[in-house]
């Protein structure tokens, strides 16, 4: 069944704010489950001018906070393993994963795909800034790691140019995962008008063009009335904007939490 959520930006400035509050209570009880985070360890897009390739904090911190304050506990994963960088200032909901969750701890300490049993795992989520273009996406064990996952039943989520780091995740038969489904992600529209990665030119693809040629329906503000809408299709959740990273979060919880013991 495919189902759509639609939010505003206040809503998700009210899940930030709220959130926190929430948080101690269920640090202290067991954890329900394990959510793996994908994130890049690329730092510049390769160019001489070093066009900003690092993962964006605010599409990391959130979601993470979600996951720990609904009582999962959280794993970092990168290509290489070890520590992973991050752009935007720690602000709001990210410095208080920052203060109160271990947030740095985690992301500072990332496991290698090879240490990774997807068995362990209820779902993945894979943020955006553009390093994941570069690293994740063409990573085969990664992208056979996120697939096993969502085929065991888990769930899968991503933000802005996140979708694009697990388009090209691929299932136990050969297929895409994100085949025949709705998913959202970064637009080549905006992509084309902006300079932070040369009008897209450095990257070694479109996040909404690779979604099309695995079979995904992508969906952006060229197609969706509210570009704040977070897509739930099956076991796969996407939002193509930055403010609506923790929603992404919040609709996967309710996922998980709906399947059967």
């Amino acid at each position: 069944m495919k189902l759509m959520a639609k939010t505003s930006y206040a809503l998700a400035l009210a899940c930030c704010l709220i959130a926190p509050a929430l948080a101690p209570a269920a640090a202290f009880a067991a954890a329900k489950g394990k959510v793996l985070f994908v994130a890049s360890n690329v730092l510049n897009m390769g160019d001489p001018e070093q066009h900003d390739a690092r993962n964006n904090l605010w599409e990391y911190a959130p979601p993470f906070h979600i996951f720990v304050m609904h009582g999962y506990d959280v794993d970092f994963v990168s290509p290489q393993g070890g520590r992973i960088e991050f752009t935007m200032d720690p602000l709001g909901i990210s410095s208080y994963a920052i203060k109160y969750e271990n947030f740095l701890g985690k992301a500072g300490n990332t496991l290698k795909p090879s240490q990774i049993d997807a068995a362990q795992y209820q779902a993945v989520y894979v943020g955006g800034g553009y390093g994941t273009l570069f690293d994740v996406a063409s990573n085969e064990a990664l992208m056979s790691l996120i697939g096993s996952v969502y085929e065991q039943g888990g769930v899968v989520g991503g933000c802005g140019h996140g979708p694009g780091g697990f388009a090209n995740a691929k299932l136990k038969n050969g297929g895409y995962m994100v085949n025949g489904k709705r998913v959202a992600g970064f637009p080549n529209s905006t992509e084309h008008s902006k300079s932070w990665a040369r009008q897209g030119s450095l990257l070694p693809f479109l996040v909404e063009d690779q979604l099309r040629k695995n079979g995904a329906q992508a969906e952006n503000k060229e197609t969706l009335a509210d570009k704040h809408t977070v897509i739930v299709d099956q076991r796969i959740v996407s939002t193509m904007f930055l403010p609506s990273a923790a929603l992404v979060a919040e609709e996967m919880v309710r996922l998980l939490e709906r399947r059967d013991p």
